[in-house]
């Protein structure tokens, strides 16, 4: 490809509406284009790049029997029905009305269009088991895109379902499919993309795995031990407690006016929040009020508490904490008249700090053994940096993650709602076993570049980079550059190498800051010094390798480089 006749115009000048690295990449380096918020248009490099994710992902889906089909985007309103999705889930589902005003959407996900489908082609045990998949643009109306293409309205993803008569036989193939991300990973040129527990979500179902990269520019929070190599979701993570064994001393009611706080009573009474038992109220969306209690130090992680409750909720008022008898700002659940759930963090503590339901009084010396005993214990501690780690008692660290793919494993939820059964080798009627994995493959793109890059541009790996090799001509002027520059463009192509030819003209500062901005890794330079000894430079981008060759060496030292690189995507 010639750079005088590509569409993919470069800006010297950080973008305004850009913050992450590849964001601010792919705008300057003139892959993608605006359209509406949280949707862009590729140019042809990012195409290039996109189509060779596409194609590993390809390749190891069909290496595990996946079968690729190609459903809609659009979908009428009744498949949603049968899954109850149309009313559970909100807003980022995009609904609309077709001329005859007949509910459609846009799908989001399609496991309500592929269980539709295999429905109709599966019916007896020995079709079993099955994969398909899929790769399509999907539209999430996501309430706050950003980053580019690491949270966008309209993506493109790779979803994957496969079908089971057991769990057993589900466990196996999920194990299967969890290598082949790993692979995919490697071969796009992230490996340290890791595997962690994670929420199932709106997706529902059973157990759910994350894929993420661990980057600062993540909006993820995964806890991590570095000792037993560990990751978990911050939203299903979990963490050991310790606490010394005490002797049970009596309440005692200490004053504490305008401490209405942990921070106030940690200064007032001089002791630490790990001491103290905090009490949250909420109200659920049918008007039920509860409470949880928490140790002093740790916040409430409301996803946990939603699993438990099984509904949605809200801070409850003053006015419904009164009625379930506690005092706002120096409430207990002594006594209170709704349910309780306590936090394994202080149901074993010893002696703590806790309201005392009257205005500007605690209570001292709370148990929740002894004071609380038929309470309902459960995890809801949102896990923080330095808290202990449940498998090998190791401090646990926070860090930042990009999702880049998931699986999940989802039972029985869409084929018993949408009735799709086989018969067995009995010739009883069962209801078949479903899983999916997803990766998105732009936010892959993206991540990439987050991973990949320095101060001038992306680092492509070679397995994906929009081109294998970068050809630059310094003073196309000079007939003697020109000619030996075209030579070699058109020696590069007919051998089959993907090059990108800067045929322009300009000067070699404008050349070698555009060829940063693609960021291709094998880069031919055609200038004058070096070409009175019969030599052209090269460059490997994102290194310190660099040097001269004859021009009869060309050929012969890309095919050498190109296959000793790629052995690292294999």
């Amino acid at each position: 490809m010639r750079v005088s006749r590509l569409i993919s115009k470069k800006h010297k000048e950080k973008p305004a509406e850009a913050q992450l690295i590849s964001h601010i990449y792919l705008l300057r380096g003139g892959y993608m284009r605006p359209v509406a918020n949280g949707i862009y248009s590729l140019l042809l490099p990012a195409v290039r790049v996109q189509t060779k994710i596409e194609n590993i992902i390809r390749e190891e889906m069909n290496k595990i029997d996946g079968q690729e089909v190609k459903m809609p985007v659009v979908m009428p309103r009744e498949l949603w029905d049968e899954s109850g999705r149309w009313d559970s889930v909100g807003s980022e589902l995009l609904r609309f009305k077709d001329r005859t005003q007949h509910d459609m959407l846009l799908g989001m996900t399609h496991e309500e269009a592929v269980t539709a489908l295999a429905r109709t082609e599966v019916t007896s045990y020995k079709d079993y088991p099955f994969m398909l998949y899929q790769i399509q643009t999907k539209f999430r109306d996501e309430a706050r895109s950003r980053g580019g293409l690491i949270r966008v309205r309209e993506f493109t993803m790779k979803d994957a379902y496969s079908f089971h008569t057991s769990w057993a036989d589900l466990d196996n193939y999920y194990e299967k499919c969890a290598a082949a991300y790993h692979t995919i990973f490697r071969r796009c040129g992230v490996p340290e993309v890791v595997s962690i527990q994670s929420d199932s979500g709106m997706m529902g179902g059973k157990v759910a795995h994350e894929y993420q990269l661990l980057t600062d520019a993540g909006e993820d929070r995964v806890v991590v031990c570095d000792a037993c190599h560990t990751y978990a979701n911050s939203e299903v993570a979990t963490c050991q407690f310790k606490a010394e064994p005490e002797e049970m001393k009596p309440l005692e009611e200490v004053e504490t006016p305008n401490a209405k706080t942990i921070a106030d009573l940690e200064k007032f009474l001089n002791m630490p929040a790990t001491k103290m038992a905090k009490t949250v109220f909420y109200t659920s969306e049918k008007g039920e009020t509860f409470a949880v209690v928490v140790r002093g130090d740790i916040e409430v992680n409301e996803l946990k508490l939603q699993k438990i409750v099984r509904c949605l909720f809200n801070f409850a008022t003053d006015e419904e904490v009164l009625k379930a008898g506690a005092v706002p700002g120096f409430a207990n659940v002594i006594g209170v008249k709704c349910r309780v759930f306590v936090d394994a963090s202080v149901a074993n503590g010893y002696n703590l700090i806790c309201g005392s339901n009257k205005e500007g009084w605690h209570l001292k010396n709370f148990n929740i053994a002894r004071d609380i005993p038929h309470a309902t214990v459960v995890d809801i501690a949102t896990v923080k940096d330095g808290d202990i780690c449940p498998k090998c008692g190791a401090k646990l660290r926070i860090s930042r993650g990009i999702e880049v793919g998931n699986i999940f494993k989802l039972g029985t939820k869409y084929t018993e709602s949408m009735h799709m059964t086989y018969t067995d080798e009995k010739g009883q009627e069962q209801t078949p076993i479903m899983a999916c994995y997803g990766i998105g493959v732009g936010r892959l793109l993206g991540s990439v570049i987050e991973a990949r890059h320095d101060d001038y541009g992306p680092i492509w790996p070679l397995s994906i980079a929009p081109w294998q090799i970068q050809l630059n001509a310094m003073g196309m002027a000079n007939p003697q550059i020109k000619e030996v520059a075209e030579r070699l463009y058109a020696d590069l192509e007919t051998a089959g190498f993907e090059v990108l030819y800067d045929d322009r003209g300009l000067s070699a500062g404008v050349q070698f800051a555009d060829a940063d901005l693609m960021g291709i890794p094998l880069r031919f330079i055609v200038a004058p010094r070096a070409l009175e000894k019969g030599m052209i430079e090269y460059k490997v981008r994102g290194t310190d390798e660099n040097g001269l060759i004859s021009i009869d060496e060309v050929l012969p030292f890309a095919q050498k480089w190109i296959d000793e690189e790629m052995k690292k995507y294999r």
